[in-house]
């Protein structure tokens, strides 16, 4: 098995592609002819999941959000990006990244929101030609009353804590969505129809809210953590007897703590 044999497959699902202009999916450390002996499927690409791919034999990880994003000047141990690249090179660990891949097709990242909620008539809320594109849009099996859906919300993702801003009268029905930072999506939620939209880094003044139309930030990793579980399905099914393992500190690994 190579590192080629292993993108090609996630490629298969998140397109390269279709990644936003300014994103570094991809594959960041390593040559597409290298062997894999393993796969270590994660969220964040940090030093502590390159220890435990090497502890548990993989020689490759796979992440949601890319390890490098912005331009490297240094490459340094004391710094938590340094000090994953020169654990994966000096491991012969290749990495690879699918972040906007993975938010703009529907059975990815928003998909995997909405049908955790239960959604139906699922659509991509901010489609792009090719029928990809970020963020969804569906509705409710059932309306439900706002403090009924939130609390419902919290039980599906989860949750310890959820910001909103003022819930809206009468019932819910249709809800827009979008994992990660979703605030440049709030205009096509409500285009769309959406009572409801749920994203995560929202700021303050978002909040103000029209009425009948209000806003849930969940958290981005609790809103995109899911695409771990999709990504070990599809190499999974690619490869059913190969060795591919999820991040066993997963639960574990959001850099947000809620005290």
């Amino acid at each position: 098995m190579r590192v080629s044999d292993i993108t090609r497959a996630i490629e298969a699902f998140a397109p390269l592609g279709i990644q936003e202009n300014w994103d570094n999916s991809g594959l960041l450390i390593g040559s597409p002819d290298d062997e894999v002996n393993g796969v270590m499927v994660g969220f964040d690409c940090t030093p502590g999941l390159i220890d435990r791919a090497l502890a548990a034999g993989c020689n490759m990880v796979i992440t949601h959000h890319p390890l490098i994003f912005g331009g490297l000047k240094a490459i340094r141990p004391d710094d938590p990006v340094g000090e994953t690249v020169i654990k994966a090179v000096r491991g012969g660990v290749a990495v690879y990244a699918a972040h906007t891949t993975a938010d703009k097709v529907i059975a990815g990242v928003s998909g995997a929101m909405a049908r955790k909620l239960g959604l139906e008539h699922i659509a991509i809320l901010e489609e792009e030609p090719g029928g990809t594109g970020l963020g969804v849009v569906g509705d409710l099996g059932e309306p439900m009353d706002s403090h009924a859906l939130l609390a419902l919300l919290k039980e599906k993702f989860a949750l310890k804590v959820l910001r909103v801003s003022k819930p809206v009268r009468g019932k819910i029905s249709r809800v827009a969505m979008c994992g990660g930072s979703g605030s440049s999506l709030i205009g096509a939620a409500r285009a769309a129809g959406a009572q409801l939209y749920i994203s995560a880094d929202i700021s303050y003044h978002h909040f103000f809210t029209p009425e009948g139309f209000m806003i849930a930030d969940i958290g981005h990793f609790e809103s995109e953590v899911e695409i771990v579980d999709i990504f070990f399905s599809e190499l999974q099914k690619n490869f059913p007897n190969f060795a591919v393992c999820i991040d066993p500190e997963i639960k574990r690994s959001n850099p947000i703590q809620y005290i």
